[in-house]
């Protein structure tokens, strides 16, 4: 089993709470024991999971949301 990594991202597009809601359902279809939280305002993402940071990426890019570096 893997350890628990902490993974951060800044997602753009988020607007409101729905979009919360969608980017952290899209990180739990990937790890339904991830804990995240999501700052609105900065777009900060923080994980932590035992999911790798591009299987979560991905998730989240496919629910319509960006990524920056």
């Amino acid at each position: 089993m893997n350890a628990t990594a902490q993974h951060q991202f800044t997602v753009t597009g988020m607007s409101c709470q729905h979009c919360v809601k969608a980017v952290t359902e899209a990180i739990r279809s990937i790890d339904p024991e991830a804990i995240v939280s999501i700052d609105l305002t900065s777009g900060s993402v923080v994980v932590a999971t035992q999911a790798t940071s591009e299987s979560l990426a991905n998730a989240i890019r496919h629910e319509g949301y960006g990524i920056t570096p």
